[in-house]
């Protein structure tokens, strides 16, 4: 029964795997490099020091400072461990169009030898989120797929969608937040959008031109899904009376989807 088990397990994890390496094709002539370790779900340590930060990938966080581990926070690091394992711990870089992030980590988009998007794979198997910072958004219709596949299955971290609704936002951090549109507003600070009195949404300026504005505008009043990295205004002194306390930023319009 065991045995049979395993096999069940391997043609689960061969589907996955084919279907990672459908969404995001390798391309030609990356960079190989060796691993000395897996830091969590989305980052590497490489053997000459580099750290790198997996485009497209956000997975839960380990624990910190006396905070716990997040939901499928280990599961996500030993799923790549055992992907770079499987990779005889070397894998193919393919860098970003912005190389490096506000931490110094090289940002790039990591391949197996044998050929799969190892960002995709992690989607594919819902241990991870998708997410789209401009400019590295070049592989971003291939990753939604790929987490699309898991949500649809139900796989990891999807098996109770992790989405909450705007009036519950208690915390700063990554979040999939989902609220009826109240507000549509642009100005020079960019484009707002507020989500029931509770979360605002902000495009900055320099990424205005990356969205759809008519769409944006034709948002109003209806139910919308939403995905980044909340701040709390309080905290910055920036928050006024009547404005609401959780900011957003969208950095792609993937970002923004209408809610499922």
């Amino acid at each position: 029964m065991k045995k049979a088990s395993l096999v069940g397990a391997f043609f689960v994890s061969a589907i996955w795997l084919s279907a990672a390496q459908a969404f995001c094709p390798t391309p030609a002539g990356l960079s190989s490099v060796s691993v000395q370790r897996v830091v969590d779900g989305d980052t590497l340590r490489l053997s000459d020091g580099r750290s790198v930060r997996m485009i497209g990938l956000n997975t839960p966080e380990l624990g910190k400072q006396g905070r716990s581990d997040e939901p499928f926070a280990v599961a996500a690091r030993k799923r790549l461990e055992a992907l770079v394992a499987d990779s005889r711990g070397r894998v193919g870089l393919l860098p970003g169009k912005q190389a490096k992030d506000h931490y110094g980590r090289t940002l790039a988009h990591v391949y197996g030898t044998n050929g799969t998007n190892l960002e995709a794979q992690m989607l594919a198997d819902g241990l991870g989120f998708q997410v789209a910072v401009a400019p590295n958004v070049d592989l971003v219709a291939c990753q939604q797929a790929a987490e699309h596949s898991a949500r649809q299955a139900g796989r990891g971290l999807w098996r109770q969608p992790p989405v909450l609704k705007a009036e519950q936002i208690r915390a700063s951090g990554f979040a999939v937040v989902s609220g009826r549109v109240s507000m549509v507003q642009r100005n020079r600070g960019g484009i707002w959008i507020e989500l029931q009195d509770s979360v605002v949404l902000r495009i900055a300026p320099n990424l205005v031109g990356q969205f759809d504005n008519v769409r944006l505008q034709a948002l109003q009043g209806r139910q919308i899904e939403a995905r980044g990295w909340v701040v709390d205004r309080s905290r910055r002194g920036g928050l006024k009376p009547g404005q609401p306390r959780w900011l957003l930023p969208l950095t792609d319009p993937s970002m923004l989807q209408s809610a499922r």
